[in-house]
């Protein structure tokens, strides 16, 4: 089993949604990374069993004939595979009365956190779907002066990475001690919790490729403290993208600054759709010879492996952009799939929704 790309995800899902059940027989299955494979053959082992009370003489044949086919299935495996496993099955005949009963094993192309199993009238995709979105991740931060959270955004999927107390005592102030002296070591417990959060934040993030920023949540003075008293490395300063306001900093905190920073992160993806954009009509305006417009000619250069990056409008037709999809998978060309939620990607729809910028002049 090899781990499928983006690309032969996209269109493997693409077919996938594709099929109906005619009652609830069409089986999902998720295993995550790091899970047992045994202890999933041993449930469905006993779905095997609870399925012999489904009423429906087809249906109970199909979904017990599903069962015992993924079953089978993961006997040949010795462990699950390093970015945990997708199964589907299920009788996809759209003739009555005949059967044709087929089995997709995928192992996806970032580690799977779902654990899943699912009889019913479609595939479950979503988990799948979520890791097509996934080009680049966000760091999180909640904090206070007692705790902090540190997570990361994936997608629509938020991981905690790392848990963290202060130590700083309460305001209550031990018998004896001055306010001055109390407040001192108060500060100098604070200043040190905001270096170890730091330091922390650096291990996790620093080496991250794939980081397009960062999120701070907590009280207005404390976040505000940490973030102008400058401990984050220059590198990660750099990725701050925004603070929000909030009062938690546990995980839930992590799940309101998220919500809270819908607008910061929309934005984000808007300013990365307008400089591609931007890159192709100066392309086209100053070197046209290294560009096209388009269906047939962007197909042909295509097909001559002269695309460096295609652009699909999300506008046009789904089969004619996934044969262009594929022809750019088969040739090693990036694509862009271009929203209409900005001016660029409006114009781009209007001039016909296919374009592409060219590695050499065809």
């Amino acid at each position: 089993m090899t781990v499928l790309t983006k690309f032969e995800l996209e269109e493997l899902l693409e077919e996938l949604e594709e099929y109906k059940g005619k009652h609830t027989e069409l089986i999902s299955v998720y295993i995550s990374e790091g899970y047992d494979v045994n202890s999933v053959q041993r449930q469905l082992e006993a779905e095997k069993s609870t399925s012999k009370n489904i009423k429906s003489t087809s249906t109970r044949k199909n979904v017990t004939e599903a069962l015992e086919k993924i079953v089978r299935h993961l006997k040949t495996l010795k462990k699950t595979p390093e970015n945990g496993l997708a199964l589907f099955c299920g009788n996809v005949s759209l003739v009555d009365g005949q059967q044709d009963l087929q089995l997709w094993d995928i192992e996806p192309p970032m580690p799977l956190k779902t654990r899943l199993y699912r009889c019913d009238k479609e595939f479950v995709l979503e988990p799948l779907k979520t890791m097509l979105e996934v080009d680049e991740v966000f760091g999180l931060l909640v904090m206070d002066r007692k705790e902090a959270t540190i997570g990361l955004l994936e997608g629509k999927r938020i991981e905690v990475l790392q848990k963290m107390t202060s130590g700083v005592p309460s305001k209550v102030r031990a018998g004896g001690q001055s306010a001055q002296r109390f407040h001192r070591i108060t500060e100098g417990l604070t200043k040190d919790f905001y270096k170890r959060i730091a330091d922390e934040m650096k291990t996790i993030f620093f080496e991250m490729t794939k980081l397009k920023g960062i999120l701070i949540g907590g009280p207005i003075p404390t976040k505000d403290e940490f973030i102008d008293g400058e401990y984050l490395a220059t590198k990660l300063r750099e990725k701050f993208i925004g603070k929000i306001d909030i009062g938690d900093s546990d995980e839930s905190g992590l799940k309101e600054l998220v919500i809270k920073s819908q607008d910061i992160l929309a934005g984000q993806e808007i300013i990365h759709e307008k400089k591609v954009l931007e890159r192709f009509f100066e392309t086209l305006g100053e070197k046209p010879y290294l560009a096209t417009l388009k269906e047939e000619d962007t197909k042909k250069a295509l097909e001559y492996g002269a695309v460096d990056m295609l652009f699909l409008s999300k506008e046009i037709d789904k089969k004619i952009a996934k044969e262009l999809k594929k022809i750019a998978g088969d040739m090693g060309s990036d694509f862009e799939i271009i929203s209409t939620e900005t001016e660029e990607g409006e114009q781009f729809k209007n001039l016909g929704g296919i374009g592409a910028i060219l590695r050499f002049k065809v």
